[in-house]
Parts: C-alpha cells; structure tokens; sequence
C-alpha cells in the first residue's frame, strides 16, 4: 500500500472525523493492492487518499442507531456536466503530462473520484481538475464524483492544499494563492501555514514574489528562473536593476550562488561605498604623482602609501653613475 501523504492531513482539517471509506470499499472489490499503487504511482495520487464518503454522524444516546447528517455520497456523473473552477490556483498544466495520465486512465480508469460540488445544472471542481483534463483526453462520457457542499473559502482552501501540497503549482501561482486567502478572506499567514502545513516563513518568502517585475514573474512561470533566483533578486530595490540582472542570469546561466554574491556587491552600504570610492581616488592619484615623477627622475620611481598621510618613495638606479646622476638632481631641487 502506498504511503500516506501530508495532503490527507491538510483535506482532513475540512472533514469530520467519522470518515466512511465506502468509495474505497466499492474499488476494493475489484482491483487489488498491487493495481491501486501501480495507478496511484501514474495518476500522482496516494492510494489511501481517495476522498471517500463523508458524514457527519449523531448517535441518539442509549440507541445504537446513527442519524446521517450532510452526506457525500460517490457516483458517476457526465463529464459534460462538470466545469472547472475559475478560483483554482493552477493555470498551468502540463500537455504530456495531461497525456500520459489519460493513456493510463484508458487501462485503469480512474481510481480517486473527483471532489465537486453542485452548481445550479453544474457541478463545479474542488480538487481533481488535472483528473478531469485527462478523462476528457481520454475521451471518458463519465467520471466518478465525491458530491460535497462548500463554501467559497472551503473551495478556495482545499483546492490550494491539494495542489500545494502536490507540488502542483508554479511560484506565483503559489504565491497568488495565499495572497487570495489574506485579501479576500482575511487570513493570517499563521493561519494559512498551518492550513498547508508549511511555516510563516514560507509563505512570507512566496508572497514577497510578487512584488518581482511581470517579466521575472513569467521568468519564474516559465521555469527559466528559479525561487532562489527570484528571492535573490527582490535584494534590489529599482525594478530596472532586478530585470537588467534577470536578464544575465539568463544569458550566462548564473547560479543562485553567483546570483547573490552579485546581489551583495549592487547593495553595499553607502559608507563602505564611498570609503571604497576615497581609495580608487588615492590610487589614481598616486599613480599620476609616480608618472610625474619618473618624468623627473629619468628612472622609475614607486610611491608605497601606508595610509591617507604615511608612505615611502621608491627611486630605482641601474648603475653608480645613474645613482649619482638622481642624487644631484635631488640636491638641485633643495
């Protein structure tokens, strides 16, 4: 049996406890444990995370009897009677991806249902729009369905946590996500990484993408740049100086590594700036004194600074008539 991912826990903050696995039993019947994995491994899904029957269960106290309250209940419903949803994260999905996933539905079927829920004469996807892609690729007239009400937040929510969880979405579609969850229903970064089981930091280090030029930001979409790029970039603070380093990374194929010390050379301190700017000054100062002085001298001559007020002069001589020659030319100066 396949082992169990961290999405079961995020789905199941949305779920009560008292969980009928009767989808699962329905399957069992059929395909063994060896077929379930060999599938789950091809539909990039875990076996024991097939959403199953929910209910919400009150016992009568001093009865044995449960009274059945919201049920979800799997079935099978036209695939033309189910659209996608328009607040789903991932915009992006992979063509040959989408194709082998199809091929394996032809031979398999579909393991895990979709999650949707009833809109008017639709039904509207909650988590499963990759599966339903590839069903209709594979030219399927039906496909299984967990039928389950939410709220719009509740849509919005798991649909994110199924995704991020997967590993499914893109940086900024990451990124706009949980800036949808703190906008649009108030949510705390605190709240939201808890909700996908990441830490704050995470989720503040991917909101900040955003903030990044929309070239760098289809950089990242495109894969032509990673995260570790991008962060390195939001050091700089002109939108002119991130693009015009984006653009290098491209060129030159520069690591996160070199990206950053490259970063850290554009944002030095004022200070250390200008002290740097006072010795590319002095240097060139004491180069053109030097040039003067050998103009003088008729040999070379080297000034050693020690500091901005101490050095020393060097004087060079290739022979006793030339040492004498510069002596007499210094005591003609005194």
């Amino acid at each position: 049996m396949a082992k169990r991912s961290a999405l079961g826990k995020g789905l199941g903050a949305f779920f009560g406890d008292d969980v009928v696995r009767e989808a699962d039993e329905k399957r069992s019947s059929s395909h063994s444990e060896d077929m379930d994995s060999l599938h789950a491994e091809k539909e990039d899904v875990n076996p024991e995370e097939r959403t199953t029957v929910l209910r919400n269960r009150r016992k009568n106290p001093g009865e044995n009897k449960e009274t059945e309250e919201n049920v979800s209940r799997e079935t099978s419903i036209k695939i033309t009677q189910i659209e996608p949803n328009g607040e789903q994260p991932r915009k992006k999905f992979d063509e040959e991806s989408l194709q082998e996933l199809a091929d394996s539905m032809k031979e398999y079927g579909i393991l895990q249902p979709l999650l949707v829920k009833k809109t008017g004469d639709m039904y509207q996807i909650i988590a499963g729009e990759r599966r339903w892609r590839a069903a209709k690729l594979a030219g399927m007239k039906e496909v299984p369905v967990i039928i389950r009400e939410y709220d719009r937040q509740q849509s919005v929510e798991i649909a994110l946590i199924e995704n991020v969880q997967r590993a499914d979405l893109n940086p900024i579609e990451e990124a706009m996500a949980y800036h949808q969850l703190m906008q649009e229903f108030g949510m705390k970064q605190e709240e939201i990484a808890s909700r996908v089981s990441k830490n704050r930091v995470t989720i503040t280090n991917s909101i900040r993408l955003l903030k990044l030029p929309e070239s760098i930001r289809n950089m990242l979409i495109n894969e032509e740049i990673s995260s570790g790029h991008a962060r390195a970039l939001l050091a700089l603070e002109e939108p002119e100086q991130q693009e015009e380093l984006a653009k290098r990374i491209l060129e030159k194929g520069l690591s996160v590594r070199e990206t950053e010390k490259i970063v850290k050379s554009m944002t030095k301190p004022v200070k250390e700036k200008k002290e740097e700017q006072e010795e590319r000054d002095l240097s060139f100062i004491f180069r053109d004194l030097e040039e003067r002085m050998k103009g003088i001298m008729g040999t070379k001559v080297m000034i050693h600074q020690k500091d901005k007020n101490k050095g020393r002069i060097e004087i060079e001589y290739y022979s006793a008539s030339e040492l004498e020659r510069i002596v007499e030319l210094i005591e003609s100066i005194g």
